[in-house]
């Protein structure tokens, strides 16, 4: 018995271990990153990235003001973009369709100063990134709105039944406590990661997770080694899956061009449970944020996949 308690209190160590490097790394280019964020947000740079995407809005369908709201996603985060988006819609009435496009650009295209950071570290370029985050975001955000539009569906009114509580522009002490907030939900979830990928890999579950997914996986020119954790950041999000990306390609686990891959395909569709449900709350259509959003994501990585060597 006793044996057997100093084996769990090793395990115990050895993902309390495991779990603080790979904190630690993501702290490293978070802290910096949040920072920068919220200054640039002081100085007005949403507002004047909000009005030269104005213009673009019109091609995807959608009223200029909606170029503050994608400026908003692009430098903070969903919630906010939301709250701005609901400050200011008022009475302007939106289609099924026109919600649909909404959120195909901003699930792509979010988060970029935070979420490019992390995969720049994890191997993939600013360039890369905001070739993949915003060029993919206006390409498939057009193709929905073409495709509603010429298919003439979700064209009823949305109902905007859903409104979120995030203030958009908080004192600096509630930004600062919210955010290290944020950092200490991240440091749980990193250790209920490691140690589940820990047990599945003891248990023999990972074996078929690989074996699960590798039809996909080979389509998109990944290796099965990063099945788990691609899963990972396709469920919960991009940085926890770049965290154990960047873990497993400095332990020897991962292949470069299989982290960069994974990244890729992260970087288009990641985070699908939570981010996908704000959308359908605001009366977007769940095929087109969800389905689509994965087919379009996997056509993409198939093509940079057979261009990348």
């Amino acid at each position: 018995m006793q044996h057997q308690n100093y084996r769990i209190v090793d395990w115990a160590r050895s993902i309390s271990h495991q779990s603080w490097q790979v904190y630690v790394r993501l702290l490293k280019i978070l802290v910096p990153a949040l920072v920068v964020v919220k200054i640039l947000q002081q100085l007005g740079l949403v507002q004047w990235i909000g009005g030269a995407l104005a213009p673009l809005m019109g091609l995807l369908g959608l009223p200029d003001f909606m170029g503050l709201v994608w400026a908003a996603a692009l430098m903070t985060n969903l919630y906010t973009a939301i709250a701005i988006f609901y400050q200011t819609v008022g009475d302007t009435p939106l289609s099924v369709a026109q919600i649909s496009v909404m959120g195909s650009l901003l699930l792509i295209g979010h988060s970029l100063p935070v979420e490019g950071a992390v995969a720049k570290y994890a191997g993939v370029s600013w360039r890369a990134t905001l070739l993949l985050r915003v060029g993919g975001a206006l390409l498939f955000a057009w193709l929905v709105h073409v495709f509603c539009r010429y298919a003439n569906v979700l064209q009823g009114p949305a109902s905007l039944g859903w409104r979120p509580s995030t203030t958009v522009e908080p004192d600096i002490l509630v930004w600062t406590v919210s955010q290290l907030q944020t950092l200490a939900a991240i440091w749980v979830v990193i250790i209920a990661l490691v140690a589940l990928l820990d047990v599945l890999k003891r248990w023999g579950v990972e074996r078929w997770i690989h074996r699960g997914l590798n039809p996909l996986l080979k389509l998109l020119g990944i290796g099965p080694q990063a099945a788990s954790i691609t899963v990972i950041g396709f469920t919960l999000g991009l940085s926890y899956g770049a965290g154990l990306l960047i873990r497993d390609v400095k332990n020897g686990i991962l292949s470069k061009r299989d982290s960069v891959l994974a990244l890729c395909f992260l970087s288009l569709c990641h985070s699908v449970i939570e981010d996908t449900l704000l959308f359908v709350m605001l009366g977007a259509d769940i095929f087109i944020i969800l389905a689509a959003r994965l087919g379009f994501a996997v056509v993409l990585v198939m093509i940079i996949a057979r261009w990348r060597p």
